[in-house]
C-alpha cells in the first residue's frame, strides 16, 4: 500500500483524502502549465464548489500546497503559484519531491521572495527616473 505524506490513511483504503485529491489537481495543473509562477490560484469558495469539499479541507489543501512550496500567500490578495524549481524537475518522481519538500518549499519561497524584492527595486528605480525625468521637463518648460 502506498503511504501519504503524513503516513496516514483512511482505515482499509487507498483512496486519497479529498485535501490530497485538491492539492494533487492543482499540482497537475501547475505541472501542464494551465497555472503559471505568479497566476492566482483558484478560491476557496472556488474549490469549495468544484470538489464539493468543506472549506476546512479546502485550508488543508492549501496549507500543503504552501508547505512543500506550490503556493504562497499574499495577504490581502490571495494564493498564488510560487516560482519553485521542483514541479518540472521531480513531476515523476513524488517520493523525491516528498522527501524534500521542506527545503525545497522554504528554498522556493525565498526565492520567490527575492525575485520579487527585485523586481520592487527595479520598478522604484523606473519610478525614481521618471519623476526625475518630468522634473527636469517641467522645470524646463516653466522657465
Amino acid at each position: 500500500m502506498v503511504v501519504g505524506r503524513r503516513g496516514r490513511r483512511p482505515a482499509g483504503g487507498g483512496v486519497p483524502l479529498t485535501f490530497e485529491v485538491i492539492a494533487e489537481t492543482l499540482r497537475e495543473r501547475i505541472r501542464s502549465g494551465g497555472l503559471r509562477p505568479g497566476d492566482t490560484l483558484p478560491t476557496q469558495a472556488v474549490l469549495m464548489r468544484e470538489f464539493g469539499a468543506a472549506s476546512l479541507t479546502v485550508q488543508k489543501a492549501m496549507a500543503l500546497l504552501k508547505q512543500e512550496g506550490w503556493a504562497v500567500s499574499r495577504p490581502g490578495k490571495g494564493a498564488f503559484v510560487a516560482h519553485h524549481d521542483h514541479a518540472a524537475d521531480d513531476a515523476d518522481d513524488l517520493d523525491g519531491l516528498e522527501a524534500t519538500a521542506p527545503v525545497g518549499g522554504t528554498a522556493a519561497r525565498v526565492e520567490t521572495l527575492e525575485r520579487e524584492l527585485a523586481e520592487a527595486v527595479q520598478q522604484i528605480a523606473d519610478l525614481r527616473a521618471r519623476v526625475q525625468a518630468l522634473e527636469s521637463g517641467s522645470g524646463e518648460r516653466g522657465h
